[in-house]
């Protein structure tokens, strides 16, 4: 597989098969009568009610909780209950039980019941830290990690174990927010507007060839970039689609959107760099420097194709089919378009964008036999990612006929999530360039306006529509002044 972190490949194992364990998918005692409302098919967990598949996830002194279906569970309870309130609910399950084993005859087990709930909030803490973003949330953990500790006067192992979990999910919180703050500095890319009617840059003015004129070297440094940026969404982000399209109430949609702060920024940059494509091409002033500027595109994106890089190459491709760039017709003439024949190919929308998807399956399988770091890397595109789990989400139903939740579909979407946030937690084998780097993340790329100015003022316009155009935009940019 994919060099993935610890957290994943621990809760959903190697294959994520989703099939109950031997041993541990049956709750053993304490489990009360919420077992009863459990549906399995072929030792799988197809359907329950909400309160036994609760109940399922807290362990008991004689089970603990597959951990595959500990993620799946985690990440899909989200679009019925907020983490905080889910956790309050455990956190009462967890009391029940304690007190059950304190008057029965089992109180010598106690503390092995108090193990096994600190290692399943060790576990959630792990895999979703930033359900712990809320107060609430966080004053339930330390709750119940209040009362599971009673229980260990002699030597402390439990409150250890509490006190480290604690500190860990400390850490992975601060991280977060640095994280946001930094990029929050950068989230605007600089947009230039370009002179009235003049929107060339001067002939000294530094472009990309300037910069890196190696196609291969370039696909390299947007591989970096992907991986930094889609390496910090995480399982929830991607589950908050599901809660928006549920949601009818405005409000609370608003208050989520910070939770997909994440989510927004890798799209942003897929835009940015489609703009930056473009304003690369419109601005040459040259017929001949915008046919090699054209060309060498192609090439940047053939190689993010052989990296595995799909998302860079869509934006790439979409950079080079805005209107400012495909109406160059002249500058088109000189291109040796065959490698973008097969580039737009491999992207064709039909049938479900299949060209793109056997593509993307080779990656994976090469990525799962990978003898080498750069054999591992897949970088989806991320738009239809997103797409296939809202239609996912959209063709099956939450709920069956009879009421119990419809888990074999979210066992579908976890095992979709899990292959994503494999991808993005493999480590980049490439050489990292600041200098590129910066050029890309920083570069001014020109407004929709100024792409057309500079598109019409290379090539002039052809037809009655792109006259009407031209002549309204100038009009437009003239009264501006």
């Amino acid at each position: 597989m994919p060099q993935t972190s610890v957290v994943f490949s621990s809760i959903l194992g190697p294959s994520c098969s989703r099939q109950v364990q031997p041993g541990m998918g049956e709750r053993g005692g304490g489990a009360g009568s919420g077992s009863r409302d459990l549906i399995f098919q072929d030792g799988r967990l197809t359907s329950g009610s909400f309160e036994a598949l609760m109940e399922h996830l807290v362990p008991t002194v004689d089970y603990y909780p597959d951990r595959t279906y500990i993620f799946t569970f985690l990440l899909s309870s989200r679009v019925f209950m907020p983490p905080h309130d889910l956790l309050a609910r455990v956190g009462q399950i967890c009391l029940e039980q304690r007190q059950q084993l304190e008057v029965g005859p089992e109180k010598a087990k106690l503390k092995s019941f108090s193990t096994k709930i600190v290692q399943l909030l060790k576990e959630w803490t792990e895999a979703f830290p930033y359900d712990f973003q809320d107060e609430k949330a966080m004053a339930e953990l330390k709750a119940i990690a209040h009362r599971v500790t009673q229980c260990d006067e002699e030597n402390g192992t439990v409150k250890k174990a509490i006190a480290q979990m604690i500190q860990n999910l400390l850490l992975s919180l601060a991280a977060r927010s640095q994280l946001q703050e930094l990029r929050e500095k950068l989230r605007s890319p600089v947009v230039d507007k370009g002179p009235v009617l003049k929107a060339k840059p001067p002939a000294t003015q530094k472009d990309i060839l300037g910069v890196c004129c190696d196609p291969l070297v370039l696909a390299q440094q947007l591989t970096h970039i992907e991986l930094e940026r889609v390496n910090s969404i995480r399982p929830e982000d991607l589950m908050q689609i599901i809660s928006h399209m549920d949601s009818l109430d405005n409000h609370r949609c608003r208050g989520d959107m910070t939770k997909t702060y994440s989510l927004e920024a890798y799209d942003n940059w897929f835009n940015c760099l489609s703009m930056l494509v473009a304003t690369e091409v419109c601005r040459v002033v040259k017929k001949k420097h915008r046919t090699r500027m054209l060309e060498f595109f192609i090439d940047v994106a053939r190689e993010c194709f052989n990296i595995g890089n799909f998302n860079s190459m869509m934006a790439i491709i979409s950079g080079m089919n805005l209107s400012p760039v495909a109406r160059l017709k002249k500058t088109w003439s000189k291109v040796k378009t065959a490698k973008f024949d097969v580039l737009e190919h491999h992207m064709d929308p039909s049938s479900n964008f299949c060209n793109y998807r056997t593509a993307l399956q080779g990656a994976t399988q090469r990525s799962q036999t990978a003898n080498s770091s750069r054999e591992k890397i897949v970088i989806p595109v991320f738009n239809l990612f997103v797409k296939d789990i809202y239609f996912l989400h959209k063709i099956h139903t939450n709920h069956l006929p009879s009421g119990h939740i419809n888990f074999k579909k979210f066992w579908e979407i976890s095992r979709q999530i899990h292959e994503f946030m494999t991808w993005t937690q493999v480590e980049c084998p490439f050489e990292k360039d600041k200098k590129i780097q910066s050029y890309l993340l920083t570069a001014p790329i020109y407004s929709e306006e100024a792409l057309f100015i500079a598109s019409f003022e290379s090539e002039g316009p052809e037809n009655h529509m792109e006259k009407d155009s031209w002549k309204a935009l100038r009009t437009t940019l003239l009264n501006r002044a």
